[in-house]
C-alpha cells in the first residue's frame, strides 16, 4: 500500500538524480509498460502488497483501467513536451538550477496523478482487512531487509563505489560510453554528494509506520470517505516532502543540490556524439508518448 501510493511518485520524480532525462524517462517507461499490459501488470504488482480479496479484485482492476485511460488522454502530451524541452536543454549549458526546475515540474505532474487517484486509493484503504494490513506490513519489512543487504554494508568507500556504478549504468544508457577523464569527473561529482543510507532507511521506515498507523485507524474507526480522503492526501503530501525533513533539512537539501550538480555536470561534459545519442533516445520516448496519447 505504501508503495502503490508513493512508488509512482518516487519512481517518476524522486530519481531526478542522475539526469533530468533519466527522471522523466523512467516515468514514461513505466507508463508505456503499464499501458501495454493493461491492468494485469499493475494489478499483479499491487496484489503483492495487499493480497486482494475476491470482492476487491473486479473494482480494483476497473479503477486501474480508468486511471490509465485518464492518464493517456490528459497527461502523455504534456510528457512529450517535457521531453522535448529536455532535448533543447541538452544543446546548451545546464545548471543545477535547471535540473531542480525540471525536478519540480515532474514532481508536480506526478502529484497530479496521485491526486486524481485519491478517491480510489481511499476506497481501497477503507476496504482493507486486518490480515491484508498484516500482509502489507510483512511485505514492507521484507523490502527493508533487502534495502539493508544492498545498501547498509561495507565501508564508506565501498558504498560510494556501488553508488557510482549505479550512476554510470544510467549515464551510459543515455549517453553511451564515457572516456576515462569523463568518468573521473563523474566519480568526483558522485562522491561529493552526501551519503547516509541509515537516514534514508529511517525515513522510509517512518513513512511506512505512518501508513500502517493510518490504515489500522481506518479499519477500527471506519471514518467517512471525506475524512479518510483528507488523511490520504495529507499522507501523500508529507511523504513527498519527507517525514523527517525538519530534523534533517541540511542533509536532504545538500543531497538534492549535489545530485542536481552531478546531473548538470554529466550533461555539460558530454561530447556532441554523446548528446546525439541521448537526443535519439529522447526522441523515441517522445514518439511513444505521442502515439499512446492518440490511442
Amino acid at each position: 500500500m505504501q508503495n502503490f501510493i508513493m512508488q509512482g511518485y518516487r519512481a517518476f520524480s524522486l530519481r531526478v538524480s542522475l539526469l533530468v532525462l533519466a527522471l522523466v524517462l523512467a516515468g514514461c517507461s513505466a507508463v508505456r509498460f503499464g499501458y501495454a499490459n493493461g491492468d494485469t501488470f499493475v494489478y499483479w504488482w499491487l496484489n503483492g502488497y495487499v493480497d486482494f480479496t475476491d470482492d476487491q479484485k473486479p473494482w480494483v482492476k476497473g479503477h486501474i483501467d480508468n486511471l490509465l485511460a485518464w492518464h493517456r488522454k490528459t497527461q502523455l502530451k504534456d510528457y512529450a513536451q517535457i521531453l522535448a524541452r529536455v532535448q533543447q536543454r541538452l544543446q546548451q549549458k545546464v545548471t543545477s538550477a535547471d535540473v531542480l526546475s525540471e525536478y519540480a515540474t515532474v514532481k508536480k505532474r506526478a502529484l497530479l496523478v496521485l491526486d486524481k487517484a485519491t478517491p480510489e486509493l481511499t476506497e481501497l484503504a477503507l476496504s482493507l482487512q486486518p490480515q491484508q494490513i498484516a500482509h502489507l506490513e510483512k511485505k514492507l519489512a521484507s523490502n527493508n531487509d533487502k534495502y539493508r543487504r544492498e545498501y547498509l554494508r561495507g565501508s564508506l568507500e565501498e558504498r560510494q563505489e556501488r553508488r557510482y556504478e549505479q550512476v554510470m549504468k544510467h549515464a551510459e544508457y543515455w549517453f553511451g560510453n564515457f572516456s576515462e577523464q569523463q568518468q573521473a569527473q563523474i566519480r568526483a561529482a558522485s562522491d561529493a554528494r552526501p551519503v547516509n543510507y541509515e537516514l534514508w532507511l529511517a525515513e522510509r521506515t517512518r513513512r511506512q509506520q505512518e501508513l500502517l498507523r493510518m490504515l489500522r485507524k481506518f479499519q477500527t474507526e471506519r471514518p467517512p470517505k471525506d475524512i479518510a480522503a483528507a488523511a490520504v492526501k495529507s499522507y501523500i503530501a508529507a511523504s513527498s516532502e519527507h517525514f523527517t525533513y525538519s530534523e534533517n533539512k541540511a542533509f536532504f537539501d545538500a543531497s538534492n543540490e549535489g545530485t542536481a550538480q552531478m546531473a548538470a555536470l554529466i550533461i555539460n561534459i558530454a561530447t556532441p556524439a554523446q548528446k546525439a545519442h541521448a537526443m535519439k533516445r529522447l526522441q523515441k520516448w517522445i514518439e511513444d508518448c505521442e502515439t499512446l496519447a492518440q490511442k
